[in-house]
C-alpha cells in the first residue's frame, strides 16, 4: 500500500488514453495504434495505479494462458510519480495475483529496469539459445 494511491487489475478500471499516450511514444511500440492497444489491454491481466482521485499514473500487463506462461509487457511509472515505490508495488501484486500462480515460466523484455525485475526473481534466460522470436520493429510504422 502506498499513501495516496490505490492499484487496480480490473480492465475496465484502466484509463487506455493515458496507456496510449505513453506506450506510444515508448522506444518498445512507438506509434502503436489505439485500436491494438486497446485489443492489447482487452485480452491481457492488467494492472494500474491510481491516485485517490482516480488518474492512472503507472501500468503493466501479464499476457498469459493463466496456467502454463506469462510475458510481463507495457511497464510504466509516469515520470512524475516515479521514486515513491510503485514500480516494487506494482510488481508485487503481479506476483502474488491469484491468476499468476503455479505458472511455470514469466518471461519479459527490458533494456534498463533489471535491477527492479531481479529483485522479484527474473533472471537471465538460462539458455537463451533455445530461444527464438519473430521480431517485426517496424510493424507500427
Amino acid at each position: 500500500m502506498i499513501s495516496g494511491y490505490k492499484i487496480s487489475s480490473e480492465t475496465n478500471d484502466m484509463d487506455v488514453s493515458v496507456i496510449h499516450g505513453y506506450i506510444s511514444r515508448s522506444y518498445w511500440a512507438e506509434n502503436i495504434p489505439l485500436r491494438t492497444m486497446e485489443t492489447a489491454i482487452n485480452n491481457s491481466l492488467c494492472f494500474g495505479v491510481f491516485t485517490d482521485s482516480g488518474n492512472q499514473v503507472a501500468f503493466a500487463r501479464m499476457i498469459t494462458d493463466s496456467a502454463t506462461f506469462a510475458y510481463l509487457a507495457d511497464v510504466f511509472v509516469l515520470k512524475e510519480h516515479r521514486g515513491k515505490g510503485i514500480s516494487k508495488w506494482i510488481m508485487k501484486n503481479i506476483i502474488d495475483h491469484p491468476n499468476l500462480q503455479g505458472i511455470r515460466r514469466m518471461a519479459l523484455a527490458t533494456s534498463d529496469a533489471h535491477g527492479l525485475y531481479e529483485e522479484f526473481g527474473f533472471k537471465a534466460l538460462n539458455s537463451p539459445e533455445s530461444f527464438m522470436e519473430l521480431h517485426q520493429p517496424d510493424v507500427y510504422k
